[in-house]
């Protein structure tokens, strides 16, 4: 997503991937794990954005878990080694988090000021606090130096794109197969934010040097899971849909190997930094982003050029 965006405008863009895969822009390999020759992609850059991080999609297991958690502490740690070496180092490193850090939150919206980290939550789920805890660990690895002249964690909500495998196809793909109604009791909050509104606020990121630390990136109007689906299936053209149990749900998630807290838990995430630095969301409401959505995703044809990327380095 990030290296069409930075593509498109002229920019000479690096992506570090495990699995290198013919692109238009430069890609380059890694392990994430070891210092190699791919710290020369690094010399001299503008901005280098870290997202690397196995997949939650899954269930917690102890294997898991130990990839989930190593996989993003590690790369973080590496790449802060490897400025180090450097004699041009990035003025700009963004590095991945999560909105996930944020409490299971009904009763008020979390900003990064006021909000409250998870965590210490009596009653909820032990895999609930196994995220927030890599949440921390990962914003302590990459805080714990001063190499990069000016660092942004980026506490990013549900990216929603038409590009195929992600997560807006999946819950698009519940809509059109009539199960796209409430899950539980629909009351738990869904923070996401458009495409386009997500790599904007990257550039916004970008032009404004005062910004620095942890932003949250989210659409400034999260919503009520069972509101979220109904506008989907609007969008789509269905007017019922199944809903699920959250005993159904636990159930599922066992068969589809994931974890019930991708759906269950409360994120009600808000961008105050942003909308106080003058950001512009052109997609604030779901209603009208999802509409979109459903027709981009109608266009979207195979493109190899859509395929998520772990790391992207730009020169401008």
């Amino acid at each position: 997503m990030l290296a069409r965006h930075f593509h498109a405008k002229g920019d000479a863009v690096v992506v570090l991937s495990r699995k290198p895969v013919s692109a238009p822009w430069r890609v380059a390999g890694w392990d994430a794990a070891a210092i190699g020759d791919w710290v020369a992609e690094l010399e001299g850059v503008d901005l280098l954005i870290n997202l690397a991080g196995r997949s939650v999609n899954c269930r917690y297991h102890a294997a898991n878990r130990r990839e989930i958690l190593e996989s993003r502490v590690r790369s973080t740690l590496i790449l802060g080694e490897a400025i180090a070496k450097l004699k041009q180092p990035p003025p700009l490193w963004m590095n991945a988090s999560t909105a996930t850090i944020y409490r299971h939150a009904l009763d008020r919206p979390m900003d990064e000021e006021t909000g409250e980290l998870g965590g210490n939550e009596l009653h909820v789920p032990e895999t609930w606090k196994f995220s927030i805890e890599v949440a921390k660990r990962w914003e302590e690895a990459f805080f714990a130096s001063d190499l990069a002249a000016r660092k942004v964690a980026l506490r990013s909500a549900m990216v929603m794109s038409p590009d195929r495998g992600g997560i807006f196809d999946v819950l698009l793909w519940l809509v059109r197969f009539g199960l796209g109604g409430a899950s539980g009791d629909g009351r738990q909050f869904v923070s996401w934010i458009h495409e386009q509104d997500f790599v904007q606020a990257i550039d916004h990121i970008i032009a404004n040097p005062a910004i620095s630390g942890c932003v949250n990136l989210a659409s400034p109007n999260p919503s009520p899971n069972a509101e979220f689906m109904r506008a989907l299936r609007s969008a789509w053209g269905i007017r019922v849909g199944l809903p699920a149990a959250q005993w159904m749900l636990e159930i599922g998630a066992i068969f589809l190997r994931t974890e019930t807290e991708l759906i269950l838990k409360s994120r009600r995430v808000v961008p105050n930094r942003l909308l106080r630095d003058g950001f512009q969301f052109e997609f604030p409401q779901w209603p009208a982003a999802s509409q979109d959505l459903v027709r981009r995703w109608k266009e979207v044809k195979d493109d190899p050029n859509r395929r998520s990327t772990e790391f992207t380095a730009s020169r401008t």
